[in-house]
């Protein structure tokens, strides 16, 4: 979990909070807003918990949004590790970040967007296509939501 900025047409600054499943690759969320709260984050991490389950952990940066009390809070009441990354140490979260790089050639550094609206429809079309159309290497060239099936056939019954 960690946080990627970009600006909008007019230089009105938004972060996009990014989740991804270190095992299956899958890009789990890309929600983009003009600032996060943490209780923002709770809202995004309590979503994907009701699709897909709790995880065991969670790996994180050291932003205010995740080192605050109330994500510490929901962890200890979910029986979640936060694992926290060392302050200057981006290999800590390697997937993360390469996934980080890879929205930001792939779609930050290729749109123009005009309103948070624009912002959320294009990153979220980006983030279906990464699950769905692109095979990794890593997975058997599988996409990670064709990875993520073989896995967990029982996932699409929950």
């Amino acid at each position: 979990m960690d946080f990627v900025s970009d600006k909008l047409f007019d230089d009105q600054p938004f972060r996009i909070l990014t989740i991804v499943d270190c095992h299956t690759r899958e890009a789990l969320a890309t929600s983009a807003k003009t600032n996060f709260r943490a209780y923002q984050v709770v809202e995004e991490l309590d979503r994907i918990i009701r699709l897909r389950g709790k995880p065991r952990s969670i790996r994180v940066d050291n932003g205010p949004e995740f080192a605050g009390r109330l994500l510490d809070q929901w962890a200890y009441l979910n029986k979640i590790e936060l694992d926290f990354s060392r302050p200057g140490k981006p290999s800590d979260n390697a997937y993360i970040e390469a996934f980080n790089s890879r929205i930001r050639q792939e779609c930050l550094n290729t749109a123009w967007f005009l309103s948070m609206a624009d912002a959320r429809q294009r990153i979220n079309d980006w983030r279906i296509d990464y699950n769905q159309h692109r095979p990794h290497s890593a997975l058997g060239n599988l996409t990670p939501n064709a990875f993520a099936e073989q896995l967990y056939p029982t996932r699409k019954f929950a």
